[in-house]
Order: structure tokens, then C-alpha cells, then sequence
């Protein structure tokens, strides 16, 4: 078992940054990929981005890329999500995920991810 809790959302201007936190507790943390989504009012949750077990490998949404960065400390059991220029469109909450993975796949599908912590709320006024 895998508990996933968030932190550092909030309300932001156009154009600002947040960085999200994604604290891990449980079972080794660095076995597991990790992955962002999002969910916003009315919408379907989108993925945003993931980061293999080691950090080495990373993918992003068209949406997102060059704007925001996945990384991870495993020694703090700690995922992050560094989010700058944002948008009024980049309001949602925001769920980081875990999926046992021993190599350097990293998934965008919702459904290949095993743990889901509760969210955090972003929102970017404009």
C-alpha cells in the first residue's frame, strides 16, 4: 500500500508559478513511476506528466510541455511538479499518482496507475 498525499496548490495569476508536492509513505518509493493529473470542472481527468522510478525518464502533455517539470527526490519520497507560466486553462485539481514500475516506462493512462493521492487545488485567475 501507497498513501499519496498532495500539497501546494492554490490561487495564482496568469503568468505565475506554483510548485506541487506529492509526499509518499508506505512501500519503497523509489519502485514506483509517478505521474500527474488533472481534473477540471465539467472535464474528464487529462494526464499531465510522469518520471520513471530513477527520475531518468520523463514525459509530458503537449499541453504542458516547456511550461511545467516533473522531478523527484527519493530520499524524501517526495514528487514534485513545478508549474510555471501558467494559464487560466491550467485550473483544476491536481492528483499525483503511483504505478509499480521497475524500469523506464512511464504511463499516461489513468488506469496503469495503482495508488491516487486526494488532490490539491490549482487555480490561475486571469
Amino acid at each position: 500500500q501507497v498513501q499519496l498525499v498532495e500539497s501546494g496548490g492554490g490561487l495564482v495569476q496568469a503568468g505565475g508559478s506554483l510548485r506541487l508536492s506529492c509526499a509518499a509513505s508506505g512501500r519503497t518509493f523509489s519502485s514506483y513511476a509517478m505521474g500527474w493529473f488533472r481534473q477540471a470542472p465539467g472535464k474528464e481527468r487529462e494526464f499531465v506528466a510522469a518520471i520513471s522510478w530513477s527520475g531518468g525518464n520523463t514525459y509530458y502533455a503537449d499541453s504542458v510541455k516547456g511550461r511545467f517539470t516533473i522531478s523527484r527526490d527519493n530520499a524524501k519520497n517526495t514528487v514534485y511538479l513545478q508549474m510555471n507560466s501558467l494559464k487560466p486553462e491550467d485550473t483544476a485539481v491536481y492528483y499525483c499518482a503511483a504505478r509499480y514500475e521497475a524500469g523506464r516506462y512511464v504511463s499516461s493512462l489513468g488506469g496503469e496507475y495503482d495508488y491516487w493521492g486526494q488532490g490539491t487545488q490549482v487555480t490561475v485567475s486571469s
